[in-house]
């Protein structure tokens, strides 16, 4: 499943913001192909930012990568354009879903393909992909996103990313807020998504107990730092993680 060359690789970043707001510091880690990575903290533990870091998101919030490097499959993309990453399959989908409220469900779909130039054909083809993994999400295709369930929009804004092509989905909280059965559903689709079509996941959660049984590896990240990591089976049976690394287990939250 794994190849040599990650398709994403992370080496020893330090992220500022404002020029003054060390973020995270000498953070390493890597997705191998076909991979399901998941980043663990608390809120404000540096998920989010490392996540940005990775597409360059974060020079849209005054952040910058002030050390180390990062490459995607093979090539450094530190200083890559955030829609030159996502034409290239690195796509973000952002902590709090972020649907455009006054659009449809489909329309939001359809403008996750605006990077791509594809024809019509591909573009409804790709479409129905989407649906058969949110069946949900076609059913409610011509309401206006803003009026969907919290679920429904998470649904919304994977399914905008996989619009584009992804071979490596950047992942953040997908279970902020959300119900537990509405969570569970969630992953299983990143499972499906991940063994059928071979698409790479990075993800940053604080929900130990599920992220840990859908993923492949794992980094646990505490104040900035990568402060564990392993197998997803050996942090799951670990049990310090709650009690030294994240508190009490919450869904809410960032970082």
């Amino acid at each position: 499943m794994a190849t040599n060359v990650p398709i994403l690789q992370i080496d020893d970043i330090e992220v500022l913001y404002e020029q003054a707001i060390l973020a995270v510091r000498s953070v390493s880690l890597k997705v191998d192909k076909g991979q399901v990575v998941v980043l663990l903290g608390a809120n404000g533990a540096g998920k989010s930012t490392t996540l940005k870091a990775a597409s360059n998101l974060v020079r849209a919030e005054r952040g910058e990568v002030v050390r180390g490097r990062i490459f995607y499959q093979g090539r450094e993309i530190t200083r890559s354009a955030p829609h030159t990453l996502a034409a290239d399959g690195l796509v973000q989908v952002l902590e709090g879903r972020h649907c455009f409220s006054q659009l449809t469900v489909e329309e939001n779909l359809l403008a996750g393909a605006l990077a791509r130039q594809v024809p019509r054909r591909q573009l409804l083809a790709d479409l129905e992909r989407v649906y058969s993994h949110f069946p949900r999400l076609k059913l409610r295709r011509k309401s206006l996103a803003g009026y969907t369930s919290g679920g429904e929009q998470q649904m919304v804004a994977i399914g905008r990313a996989l619009m584009a092509a992804p071979q490596l989905v950047l992942l953040d909280e997908p279970s902020m807020g959300l119900a537990p059965q509405i969570v569970e559903e969630i992953f299983e689709i990143v499972r499906q998504l991940n063994q059928q079509e071979g698409v790479s996941f990075l993800i940053a959660e604080q929900n130990i107990n599920v992220a840990l049984r859908y993923a492949h590896h794992g980094y646990v990240l505490e104040s900035g730092r990568v402060v564990s990591e392993g197998s997803a089976e050996q942090l799951a049976v670990r049990g310090d993680l709650q009690d030294f690394y994240l508190g009490a287990q919450r869904v809410a939250g960032g970082g």
